[in-house]
Parts: structure tokens; sequence; C-alpha cells
């Protein structure tokens, strides 16, 4: 290890220690000066909750006062209501206060004697109504009027009245202090900030040091980097001209192998021909031979012939359509290439479009969801692909029940997008998934005409345009067929000849 190395090892190990005690005293004053607002917001809100108790009981006490006065006054039966109401909730708000007083650390009053006092003026209350409304109208108000209801309200007044100003005295304090906190909190903030400004400085200074040093070291990589990029894109035109060789030799011996095939076939329409003047001879000549020579050679001429011929004929005519199978996915892979930016949606629907009236007759319906607006590929070679597996989902539907195709295009990440067409079709068995992609390999029960080329045509074709097809599949429930290629084959072909 250099010296510079070890150099910035020991100034960054020294700042960072630095950094970890500035953070550690800024972390344990903010959880110091949280627990302390706690406590502030916590004894306001038992100060709020005493205020509160204290508030709602002298409250329903002059209400219950109110409704007594009102009665008495007018001896209107409707003035008793208010009265009534407050006089159920006193007791409840008075066991609200000594709960919240019991609990409160800012407020000591005698509740038993607060109880008392209200007990002794509801009495009075309770028996001015009954004078009241016994017709002793007079003997009530007698009662009032010797003030001892009016006493008794004083000190109720006057108990309720310092327990509420107490309270409000202490939700003072303890919003003042939780402003002076604050005030502390934001001092404290603004010191951590310098102190990370602090740290951030010094930081700065060290690694300035070896800033042409890293930058030096970059230099370096990007060279490399170009360089082995370089020899990617050669080693990626080496497989595609070793791919190209391929095809043209499976070109080469596909064609030579239809010269015999022609021959074969020239040869049956001769032997056809001596057939006929064979069969002719013998019908001419039919009493100058023995009769079994004769029975044997009519045999062989009217039915081992043209049998042995016909078998000939059937092996040619599957032969030939083999080969211009291969040759049709030889031809796809010497096909020059054209990058062209295509409009999906639009590709998408032209295909979609082309088996519309297959999809109606099967009560089916096609749904298409595109999120990738262009892409630049080979037209020709998309919309194959596209139309052979669009063909093979209406042509291997499940007859139960109606069709329903899917296509979906989306983007994979920034080089790659990825097609998907999905089927709810008779699907495919696992072990039958890479296989069907094999020339003239088929899957399933044979009840559909076809060679076995459709998906092997499928998959040359995506992999000349640089990309790959896999399936998806269940017996019964059906199949999706999961293209991904480059979003720009340009950058793939550029630099390749035919």
């Amino acid at each position: 290890m250099s010296d510079q190395q070890q150099s910035l090892i020991r100034s960054t190990f020294i700042a960072l220690v630095a950094s970890a005690f500035i953070l550690v005293g800024i972390v344990s004053g903010i959880i110091y000066l949280v627990y302390k607002t706690q406590q502030y917001v916590a004894g306001a809100a038992e100060a709020r909750m005493v205020r509160s108790a204290a508030a709602d009981l002298l409250l329903a006490i002059q209400d219950s006062e109110s409704g007594q006065r009102g009665f008495l006054l007018t001896m209107e039966p409707t003035f008793l209501q208010p009265y009534r109401d407050s006089i159920d909730e006193i007791s409840r708000r008075e066991d609200a206060l000594e709960a919240s007083i019991s609990g409160s650390r800012f407020s000591e009053i005698d509740v038993e004697s607060l109880r008392r006092v209200i007990t002794q003026k509801l009495t009075e209350l309770k028996a001015t109504l009954s004078l009241a409304q016994s017709g002793r109208r007079d003997d009530a108000l007698d009662m009032v009027r010797n003030q001892v209801g009016l006493s008794l309200m004083n000190d109720i007044r006057e108990t309720l009245g310092g327990v509420i100003a107490e309270a409000d005295r202490q939700i003072a304090l303890q919003l003042q202090s939780h402003l002076n906190l604050a005030m502390g909190l934001r001092m404290a903030t603004i010191a951590g900030v310098i102190a990370v400004l602090a740290v951030f400085v010094i930081f700065f200074l060290i690694i300035r040091r070896y800033v042409r040093e890293i930058l030096a070291a970059r230099r370096e990589l990007e060279g490399l980097n170009a360089g082995l990029e370089q020899r990617v894109r050669e080693r990626t035109e080496d497989l595609i001209q070793a791919n190209q060789e391929i095809q043209r030799f499976a070109y080469i011996v596909t064609h030579d192998l239809r010269a015999p095939l022609v021959n074969i076939m020239g040869f049956t329409s001769e032997l056809d021909n001596a057939l006929k003047t064979i069969q002719a001879y013998f019908k001419g000549e039919a009493g100058s031979a023995p009769e079994t020579a004769r029975a044997d050679t009519v045999l062989a001429v009217e039915e081992d012939l043209p049998e042995a011929i016909g078998f000939i004929r059937s092996s040619t005519r599957k032969m030939d359509e083999l080969i211009n199978a291969i040759l049709k996915i030889s031809r796809d892979g010497r096909r020059q290439l054209k990058p062209e930016r295509i409009d999906v949606a639009q590709l998408v629907q032209h295909n979609a479009a082309a088996i519309q009236h297959q999809v109606l007759e099967a009560s089916g319906e096609v749904s298409i969801k595109v999120d990738v607006k262009t892409i630049v590929t080979d037209r020709f070679s998309l919309e194959q692909a596209l139309g052979n597996l669009l063909d093979n989902a209406v042509k291997y539907r499940e007859p139960e029940r109606p069709l329903r195709l899917s296509v979906r295009a989306f983007r994979v990440n920034a080089f790659t997008v990825g097609i998907d067409v999905s089927d709810n079709g008779r699907g495919i068995a696992p072990e039958d998934h890479e296989r069907v992609f094999e020339l003239f390999r088929r899957s399933g029960v044979q009840d559909k005409p076809g060679e076995g080329i459709g998906l092997a045509h499928v998959r040359s074709l995506v992999r000349n345009m640089g990309g790959d097809i896999q399936l998806k599949s269940e017996r019964g429930k059906g199949s999706t067929f999961m293209i991904r290629m480059p979003s720009d084959l340009s950058r793939f072909v550029g630099s390749i000849s035919e």
C-alpha cells in the first residue's frame, strides 16, 4: 500500500471518527429535547383535562340553578327539563373531576368537601322546587332569599374557579417551556448543521487531493472499456458470420439433395409409361402364356407396380415438402435484414386484423396492450413471427370455449422489448415446451394439418433479429409465447456484410 493510500485512509478515518462523535452528540441532544417536549406536552394535556372537568362540573351546576330560578319565576314546567338534565350530569362530572385531579401533578383540592357542598346545593334546589310544585311558591322564594343557596354556590364557584385558574396557569407554563425547548432544538439543529458542514469541508479537502488520480484512473478505465466493447463486437460479428456459414451450408446440402429427387420423380413417370406398355402387351398376348405365369404377371403389373409407384411418389412428395421447409428457413436466415422504425401498435393491430374473421367464427376476441411506441427492427421478420403465432393460436384453439387472444408489448429494459402472445387454447405439455421449436416436431394430438415447421420458423426469425422466444404453457389452460428482442436492431447488423 502506497504512502498516499495510507494517508488517505488515516485522514478519512479521523474525519469519520469526528463525524461519529458529532452525530452522536446531535442525536443525543435531539433525543433529550424530544423527551422533554413529551413531558411538557403531557403536562399541558393533564392541566387541560383538569380544567375541562372543572368547567364542565361548574356549568352543569349553573344549569341546574338556572332551571330552578326559571321555574320559580314563571312556574312553567319547561324550565324543569334543563334542571333534570343537569342533575343527571352532575354526578358523572364529579367523578370525571375526581379522576382527572387524582392523576394530575398540578391540582390538589379536597374533593370530598366539594362533593358535600354540591350535595347541599342540590338539596336546596330540590327543596325549593318541591315547595313550588306543592303550591307553596312563597315559601320556596323565601328559602331562596335567605341566601343559603347563594352562599353554597359561591363556595362551589370559588373552589372550581381556583381549579380552572390553576390549570390555565399550568397550561401557560407548559407552553412557554415548550417554546423555550423549541428554541433550544433550533439552536442544536443549527449547531449540528454547522458541524456537518465543517466535516464536509474536511472531507472535501481530503478528497480534492486525490481527484486527479481518480480522473486518471477513470480515463484509463474508459480506454479499457472501449477496447472491451470493440472485442465484444468483433466476437459477435464472428458468431453471426459462423451462423451465416451454417445457414449457407444447409442451403447447399438441401439444394443438392433436391436434384436426385427430381430424377426419381422423372423415373417414376418413365415407370408409369412402361407399365402402360406392359399392360397393353399382356392384354394383347393373353392366349400365348401359361395360365399361372399370366396370373402372376397380371397381378404384379396391375397391383404391385402401381402400389410401389404410388409409394415412391408419395415419399418423394413428402421429402420435397420437407426440403422446401428447410430451404425456407435457410432463405430467411440468409435474407438481408432491413432495420426500420416501426409503430408497434400499428403492426400488432394489422396482424390481428388478418385473423379477425377466424376469431369471430370462434366467438372469440383479441385484446391488445402496447406500452412501447416504436422500435427499430426488420418489419418482414416481425410480421412473419407474429402472424405465425396468431395463426397457431386460432388453429389449435379449444373448441369447447370461446377463443381469447391477447398481445402485449412492453419495454423490458433500456435495450430490450418484450412481446407476449397468449391464448386459452389446448395448451402444450411441459415436456414439449422446447421440442415444439425443433424442425418437424409437433406436440399433442395430430388432428390438424401441418409439417412441424411453424414454430421453428418463428424461432429462426426471432433469433435473426437478435432475440429469442420462450414458451409458458399448461395443458388445457392455454399458452403464452414470449418474444424478447433488441429495441434497436441497427446496433447489431450495422457492420455485418451479407
